[in-house]
């Protein structure tokens, strides 16, 4: 996973189709980096890439990418030139099913497909973006109204409602783009239409319900949930159940961009919002070093890093706090829990963030503003 892309980028920055525009411009490919950067990891950067205006060699990529159903696997860069051999491999695997939701997967394919299609007229397109979104409406956890990992599961936290990387705020953000942006999925007929609805309405209230409470107080959100109790769960091993910084930034992005917002919206938003401010750090800092290079299964380093202390530092947040006392919390990927940083292995030190400044923005400039337009009410 990565930590620098947030659910602010990808509801910027996914495609959209201006209302005024006569043709719609390229969809961007900002919502795949996540992908892009996790296929970079293992495979280096050194392979031959379609242009970004390369939108039906691209869109053709994603439709070989799709499985039978309508899902995709997670960590592909849909603008690489692929062989012969490639090809027959993608073809044999899209005879499977399922998908996953992880690192902004499934929903970014189906809007990138809406788009191509508004671009090139190629039905193909349209009806890839549709398998997409009937994957994305069956999969949704009725005990909940949030989205799971993965389908099917092959790990013990694939079935969670996931709030991680912007799973469930992800999938809502894409489908009210359905509902509002009637000419870009002006193929999405009435009865899909308020399926669509059914599903946002239940999602909403999700993560309403799911929003952790200490005392009185509202807080963040665990990265995972329990389906069934709707509990704070173990992600992977060194994700101990916890309210997650970074996914609790783009869950308030996600809300404060719904349109004429509840009261219990409003609520959750600053409940949020003053815990952000109250788990800031103060005092402390990352520090990057270089180190000797290590190649590690998912990714090679050169550089170490260190949490150094200095007074007059801010600005800094850890991804996991404790669900009931905010100490921040650190794991080893034996799921043993750590009191200081240094106790993590170099390989999750440096493949891992566990502190960031993601919130930083959203205090200082987009809470604000939204504030002045959405005062709460009693």
């Amino acid at each position: 996973m990565t930590p620098s892309r947030t659910l602010a980028a990808g509801l910027m920055l996914l495609a959209a189709l201006p209302a005024s525009a006569a043709t719609p411009a390229p969809p961007s490919l900002a919502g795949f980096e996540d992908a892009i950067h996790h296929w970079r990891n293992v495979h280096g950067d050194a392979y031959p890439r379609y242009a970004p205006d390369q939108v039906a060699l691209i869109a053709d990529n994603i439709l070989r990418y799709q499985r039978i159903d309508g899902g995709w696997i997670e960590n592909q860069d849909p603008a690489r030139i692929l062989d012969e051999a490639e090809q027959a491999r993608f073809d044999a695997e899209a005879r499977k099913s399922g998908g996953s939701f992880d690192n902004r997967n499934i929903y970014t394919q189906l809007d990138y497909l809406a788009t191509a299609y508004a671009i090139t007229g190629d039905a193909r397109y349209r009806d890839g973006s549709l398998k997409g979104l009937a994957f994305t409406l069956a999969q949704q956890i009725p005990s909940c109204g949030g989205w799971p990992h993965t389908v099917p599961a092959t790990q013990p936290y694939h079935p969670h409602v996931t709030i991680a990387d912007d799973v469930t705020a992800g999938v809502l953000g894409t489908l009210r783009k359905v509902l509002t942006d009637t000419r870009r999925y002006a193929f999405v007929d009435a009865a899909l239409r308020a399926r669509v609805k059914a599903a946002v309405d239940a999602g909403d209230a999700c993560l309403l319900r799911l929003q952790v409470r200490q005392g009185d107080a509202l807080a963040g959100w665990a990265g995972q949930y329990d389906a069934q109790t709707l509990a704070p769960a173990q992600g992977r091993k060194f994700e101990l159940p916890s309210i997650a910084g970074q996914e609790t930034v783009g869950v308030v992005r996600y809300l404060m961009s719904i349109p004429d917002p509840s009261p219990a919206v409003v609520k959750a938003v600053d409940g949020a919002v003053a815990w952000l401010r109250r788990a800031e750090i103060t005092g402390w800092r990352i520090e990057t070093f270089e180190a000797p290079a290590e190649q590690f299964q998912y990714h090679s380093s050169t550089k170490d890093r260190r949490l150094v202390a200095d007074p007059s530092a801010t600005g800094l947040w850890a991804r996991f706090y404790d669900v009931t006392d905010n100490s921040v919390v650190l794991a080893t990927r034996d799921s043993r829990r750590v009191a200081r940083y240094e106790d993590i292995p170099r390989e999750r030190r440096t493949g891992y963030e566990w502190y960031g400044s993601w919130p930083k923005r959203l205090l200082s400039k987009e809470y604000p503003q939204w504030k002045a337009s959405h005062p709460a009410t009693p």
